[in-house]
């Protein structure tokens, strides 16, 4: 795994510790050289660790209404940029 987005598909499995031996070493090695991959690493798993302590929460009304939106405006900027 050379490459950031080579590394991205096997994160959740790496957190979890379901991967293999040798897939790890491999993460822990470009980790070690790409700062920002271990950001992500150590992003995901305060992530996953607030979800299992907190479960689900429910959001406000306007707080999920606000999320929508700025979710539909990205939807539209990238569609409007593919074409």
């Amino acid at each position: 795994m050379k490459r950031c987005r080579d590394m991205l598909g096997a994160l959740s499995d790496y957190i979890d510790g379901e991967l293999e031996e040798k897939l790890c070493a491999e993460i822990e090695e470009h980790m070690k050289e790409c700062p920002d991959c271990r950001i992500v690493v150590d992003t995901l798993r305060k992530t996953v660790l607030l979800y299992r302590t907190h479960g689900q929460t429910e959001l406000p009304e306007d707080v999920l209404s606000r999320v929508h939106l700025a979710l539909d405006i990205e939807a539209i900027r990238a569609q409007s940029e593919g074409d």
